[in-house]
């Protein structure tokens, strides 16, 4: 609990409590808390995991390929003996292929585990978000038969054009999941009649210009 309360006060410290008086209190304190969140997550992070973000962080700039023009031009021209020098590695540079290959085999592998552990925070943002958009139309749905309640009772009569009773209605994940399957499949159906059909409109078309030709 101490522990979890100092690293609290650090990433307190690290925000700062200075606040923008443009925004809201609601909104600086949702910032706040996503930063905190990021940074938690961030110190979750093992030996391994920190050298495999350091890694790929450099990689992804512009100095990483400024050191291996840097260093290949250096390579290539020791091994060429104009500057006196024996070389080493002589064309076709073996030794530098070589060494290059294994550099591209860790790099993916380093580049893969920071891939893998972005996609776990974003699957775990995935959900926190499916939750929240669960909750909100739940809300919302409350509100509206609510608001419908309070029409009844006013007796205030509804447009007969009117979605309401359709917003009413509860939505489901599983029956939007089961309906977009539907239609994607539906749609992946006709896509195929239609390549089906076109070679065979194609032949008559070509068919046909060959008797006019005749």
């Amino acid at each position: 609990m101490q522990q979890s309360g100092r690293e609290e006060e650090e990433k307190d410290d690290i925000l700062g409590e200075e606040d923008n008086p443009a925004l809201s209190k609601v909104i600086l304190r949702n910032i706040r808390t996503i930063i905190r969140l990021r940074l938690k997550a961030a110190s979750k992070r093992n030996l391994q995991e920190r050298i495999a973000d350091a890694i790929t962080a450099f990689s992804g700039h512009i100095v990483f390929v400024y050191v291996h023009i840097v260093w290949f031009g250096a390579w290539i021209v020791l091994n060429t003996g104009w500057l006196g020098v024996r070389p080493f590695d002589p064309f076709p540079y073996g030794l530098l292929t070589m060494i290059v290959s294994l550099e591209a085999i860790f790099l993916s592998t380093f580049v893969l585990i920071s891939q893998n552990r972005l996609s776990e925070d974003g699957e775990y943002r995935a959900n926190l978000n499916l939750q929240i958009a669960l909750l909100t139309e739940h809300e919302v749905t409350r509100v509206l038969q609510m608001l419908d309640a309070i029409q009844d009772k006013m007796g205030i009569e509804n447009d007969e054009d009117s979605e309401l009773a359709d917003l009413e209605m509860e939505t489901k994940p599983e029956d939007v999941l089961i309906e977009i399957e539907r239609l994607q499949q539906q749609a992946l159906k006709r896509k195929k009649l239609i390549q089906r059909k076109q070679p065979s409109n194609y032949r008559g078309n070509k068919s046909n210009q060959l008797r006019n030709e005749e």
